[in-house]
């Protein structure tokens, strides 16, 4: 979408700048832009700004101004008048660049999810920037071993990294200062929960209904738009107000497994008849991922092992061939109304702080310890229960991390290992924990999902997806509006005792069908493991990736034989997941193998143990 390298010095850069196809080139004071026809440019004799998205600045006469004259020319104002807190003065998903040549400076944002990507590296004077990671412009880049590392503990990359080790990704919410001598992020908007113990619920009812149908409305506007339809509440919501803001059923398309524990159709099914959608339906086979892993896996511009993006893809490519161009998303419903069952299992956990310390240290924890005392089945619940309490948060969250579980010292190669933080993930959730403004544990969850559940891994993978089958993408739950309604809710609204968004479903009662809003979520996930251990030519993909991932010398080989011939075999649910990040990460370096500057596709030379050119 977009390119764009600049001098903030005046020095020249030492490189060319290489083109994506389809960009249109823009000559500008000091650099050289390539953009989509997609993208807002406004240039001047000293300055340039590119703006892409869909921005709404709420400041009438701004609005005004980029309905008029463009985006960029609005965002030029803010800027000339706000600087740095231009950003929060702009509501929808966004992202926005300016370069004042004449002061060697340049300023960035990107809306509060982060949901369009801003990259950027410096290299000197040189200032480089892209909506993709793989494709700032510059010298060749090293793949960096902590992001390798960091990848497979979260099975994505957590902004500001990337998988390169001197490109970055502005972090959602988050606006940029670069100058001549230092590149400053920070954030120009954070959720402060206000916390109320008690609301107006018919009151905040009739809003919140309002505030959906607008979002979704404005998400609607002008586009052939349909709509994901899983069948949960969240889709089935946005499906629900998009048939009623179009007055006529909107298409509504909805992915199914044919495998035990893995479908859900059936309740896609029941809120297209209860709403009188144009349901589609489709069923992936194993055969469908034998096309799309490899297709999926190179798209993204960094490793990405969130596997529900392939049946994501194979949905989105079924609406564009209907001739749909936007598709609406229900993302960001649980994380702001208190969805997922994880809130209420560390609730669940928090409890054992309420317990006298002397109590649980020398009467409860010991008689747990006991010779013997395991063999029973209730004894050894309340020993887990017990070891899981002891552990904060958030570093509980991640107990049966995959990568805790099989063992860091026996996955990795020893060399791998010398070269690494393998406390990195830990460290950098326990600051985003301790950045959160919230006192309630649920606000201080949903807060921590912000980022890493949205902003990093189910934004992404639905932007990702949309994009690679040429489709646009909204989500209304995220609207601003939205989000700010959801701070201003009671906590027990969200989590009430055990009971997850106790609001959004009660406020929901009448619109969505009562099964819908009695079943219990689900999720997307794709039986994966099942089909890799009885479909042999998706055994033989995912065999093949892992194989030649081993001879990169990052993980063990013997572990790679290990996952395959045993552990997969006797649980695939479970260890079908290392198996897909392996093969996705894979899958990801040899699509971008032609770049790597000293790397032999067929002597596979060790990828990481040394900083590998890209």
């Amino acid at each position: 979408m977009i390119q764009g390298l600049f001098s903030l010095t005046g020095e020249p850069p030492r490189f060319d700048m290489r083109f994506a196809q389809g960009l249109k080139r823009i000559d500008c004071p000091g650099g050289t832009l390539a953009v989509a026809l997609s993208v807002s440019v406004s240039q001047s004799s000293d300055m340039v700004c590119a703006a892409w998205g869909t921005p709404r600045f709420r400041d009438p006469a701004l609005a005004r101004i980029a309905l008029a004259e463009g985006a960029a020319v609005a965002w030029l104002r803010a800027f000339a008048s706000s600087r740095a807190r231009a950003p929060g003065g702009v509501a929808g998903r966004f992202a926005v660049v300016m370069i004042d040549a004449v002061h060697g400076r340049c300023l960035a944002a990107v809306d509060r999810f982060g949901s369009l990507p801003f990259c950027y590296a410096r290299d000197g004077g040189i200032f480089a920037f892209s909506d993709r990671a793989d494709r700032v412009p510059g010298p060749a880049r090293a793949v960096g071993n902590q992001a390798i590392f960091d990848y497979l503990f979260f099975h994505h990359i957590p902004a500001p990294e990337t998988i390169f080790t001197d490109v970055r990704r502005l972090s959602a919410a988050h606006s940029l200062s670069a100058e001549r001598s230092a590149v400053n992020t920070g954030p120009y908007w954070q959720p402060v929960f206000d916390e109320p113990r008690s609301g107006d619920f018919p009151s905040l009812k009739r809003e919140f209904l309002e505030l959906v149908e607008q979002a979704v409305a404005r998400e609607a506007v002008d586009r052939n738009v349909g709509a994901f339809l899983s069948g949960g509440t969240d889709s089935s919501t946005v499906s629900g107000m998009l048939c009623r803001v179009l007055g006529k059923p909107p298409r509504t398309y909805s992915i199914g497994f044919d495998a035990n524990g893995y479908d859900e159709m059936e309740y896609a099914r029941i809120a297209a008849r209860h709403f009188g959608l144009d349901h589609r339906e489709y069923y992936v086979t194993p055969d469908d991922l034998l096309v799309a892993i490899p297709k999926v896996a190179a798209h993204f511009d960094q490793p990405f092992g969130n596997s529900s993006a392939v049946p994501g893809w194979i949905c989105a490519q079924r609406a564009h061939a209907d001739g749909v161009d936007k598709m609406l998303a229900g993302d960001g419903g649980d994380e702001l109304f208190g969805g997922n069952s994880r809130y209420a299992k560390q609730r669940i956990f928090s409890w054992y702080d309420l317990v006298p310390g002397a109590l649980s240290k020398h009467v409860i924890e010991p008689a747990l310890a006991l010779p013997g005392i395991d063999r029973l089945p209730l004894a050894r619940k309340g020993a887990s229960y017990i070891e899981q309490a002891r552990i904060p948060l958030p570093d509980r969250t991640e107990m049966y991390n995959l990568l805790h579980r099989l063992g860091i010292d026996s996955i990795f190669t020893p060399d791998f290992l010398a070269g690494i933080d393998i406390e990195h993930p830990a460290k950098i959730q326990r600051q985003t924990w301790s950045d959160v403004r919230a006192h309630t544990l649920i606000n201080r969850m949903l807060a921590f999902d912000w980022k890493y559940t949205l902003a990093d891994n189910d934004l992404p993978k639905v932007v990702g997806t949309t994009q690679l089958a040429g489709l646009d993408v909204g989500f209304p739950f995220l609207s601003d509006e939205l989000v700010d309604f959801s701070l201003r809710l009671p906590p027990e609204w969200k989590l009430k005792g055990l009971t997850l968004r106790w609001f959004f479903k009660e406020a929901l009662k009448g619109f969505l069908p009562d099964e819908i809003i009695a079943k219990k979520k689900h999720g997307f996930g794709l039986p994966f493991g099942v089909w890799a251990t009885s479909h042999p030519g998706l055994h033989d993909l995912a065999a093949a990736a892992v194989k030649g991932f081993a001879q990169r010398r990052i993980v063990r080989p013997e572990f790679a034989r290990k996952l395959l011939d045993e552990l997969l075999p006797a649980h695939p649910a479970y260890y079908g997941e290392m198996v897909w990040i392996l093969m996705v990460l894979e899958h990801w370096l040899e699509a971008h193998e032609a770049s790597l500057s000293h790397l032999s596709p067929r002597a596979r030379e060790p990828l990481v143990s040394a900083p590998t050119r890209l």
